[in-house]
Parts: C-alpha cells; sequence; structure tokens
C-alpha cells in the first residue's frame, strides 16, 4: 500500500501508540482517537481526544472529517477495548459493564460503519482492522465481557465482509489476533486474585517466560498483515498465520 491514512482508536499508549508509530515510520498520515493524546505522537500527527463510552459522537465526527478529506488509501484500525476487572459478569458493576462492551463493541461497529459510508465513492483501498483476541475464539472463566466483545467483533467482521464484496469497490475488513502482548492488560490479568479468574497463572507465566511480544513488535505484524496481498480473503485472522 502506498502511502495511505491510518485512523487508529487506542492511540495514546500500548499496541494503539506502537502501530501509529510504525505507521508514522512508514511515511503514512495517522489519525490517533483515544482519551488523552499521547505525547510521542505530538507534532507528529493528529490526535483527537475521543471518548468512546459515547459512540454516536465520535461516529459522527468522524464521518463528518472525512467527507472533507481527499480521497485515499484509507486503513481504520478499531484497537481500543477495555477489561473490566476479572471476575464472574454478575459481579461486574453495570456500569462497568455497559461501558466495556460501548468501548469494545459498539464504538467499532459505528466507526466502522462511518469510514465506510464517508469513503464509499473512493476508488482507492479501503481496509477495516478490527482489533481481536483469542479470547474471541475461547472461552475462559472470569472474562465473558472481554470474549463477547472479541466475539462479537469476529462475527461482525464476517457479515460486514459479505456485505462490502456486493459492492464494486467495497472495503475489504478483518477482525485480526495481534497475539500475546506485554500491555497494561496483561498486567491486570496476572495480577488478579480470587477464586473468580482460575486462569491468573496462565498469564502469570506468560510473563515470566518470556514469551509477551513488544508492543512494538506487535505494532509490525499488524502492519505486515495489512500490507498483504490477501488482506481480506479470511475476516477472521491472526498475524501469526501463514
Amino acid at each position: 500500500m502506498s502511502q495511505a491514512l491510518y485512523i487508529i482508536t487506542g492511540s495514546s499508549r500500548g499496541l494503539g501508540l506502537g502501530m501509529a508509530q510504525e505507521a508514522l515510520a512508514q511515511g503514512h498520515r495517522v489519525l490517533g482517537l483515544a482519551r488523552q493524546q499521547a505525547s510521542a505522537l505530538q507534532e507528529h500527527c493528529e490526535q483527537w481526544t475521543a471518548d468512546l463510552a459515547q459512540p454516536l459522537d465520535v461516529a459522527a465526527r468522524l464521518e463528518a472529517w472525512l467527507a472533507q478529506q481527499p480521497a485515499t488509501d484509507a486503513v481504520l484500525i478499531n484497537n481500543a477495548a477495555l477489561l473490566t476487572d476479572p471476575g464472574p459478569s454478575d459481579a461486574v458493576p453495570p456500569l462497568a459493564l455497559s461501558t466495556a462492551l460501548r468501548v469494545g463493541l459498539e464504538a467499532p461497529l459505528l466507526l466502522t460503519a462511518a469510514f465506510l459510508r464517508a469513503t464509499a465513492k473512493w476508488q482507492t483501498a479501503r481496509k477495516v482492522v478490527l482489533i481481536s483476541s483469542g479470547l474471541g475464539r475461547r472461552a475462559m472463566a472470569g472474562s465473558a465481557p472481554y470474549c463477547a466483545q472479541k466475539a462479537g467483533l469476529d462475527h461482525f467482521a464476517r457479515a460486514a465482509a459479505l456485505d462490502e464484496a456486493i459492492k464494486p469497490n467495497g472495503a475489504r475488513i478483518v477482525s485480526l489476533a495481534p497475539g500475546v502482548i506485554d500491555t497494561d492488560m496483561q498486567v491486570q490479568l496476572r495480577s488478579a486474585t480470587g477464586p473468580g479468574f482460575p486462569d491468573r497463572n496462565v498469564f502469570a507465566d506468560y510473563h515470566a517466560s518470556g514469551r509477551l511480544a513488544s508492543p512494538q513488535a506487535a505494532a509490525q505484524a499488524v502492519l505486515r498483515y495489512v500490507a498483504r496481498s490477501d488482506f481480506g480473503a479470511n475476516p477472521v485472522a491472526d498475524v501469526r498465520d501463514a
């Protein structure tokens, strides 16, 4: 892909920050959306302070902004997610549960729809990435809200990809698992206590055995996947797929 516009949510830290930095290093233009701006991105790209727990407002702003942009190759990466405290879903405060689903599932769907509408007439390459997880593809006790977010993204990608395939210049859509990454979310998982999260030791072992990828390495893997000629052939994928 030649110079493209990358729109990345959750761009202030972790994988999102890594992807923004990698896209910039490759010469792409970046718009980052996050609850707070990243000092590492200042003077390098445009950043919006965006509350994805209020996704209707953010999606409307993105659609209006895209309508004013020149047609170009474009990539939307829905990366932002929210992990509730590990434990059974009935122990999660209702507001925390609602917020997690808004950030991790409702916002990606609304932003994707806004992106597709605003760029529908662009005769360019358009791609949507939904950052998924192995937990969207296998269940784990104590993580039902997060599993639901990621499973929802996977099936949305399958259906939306079918919709786009009908169009003459439809976008390509992939729900992509980025591997196991050393982020704040991993710290939250391996630090959990109590019987409601029996797999805590699995995540502690990932860290102790050095099996966690750095955010920068994971970001490079995601962008390599985005650049693949067969991107979109499988709407539910993993960066480790051959």
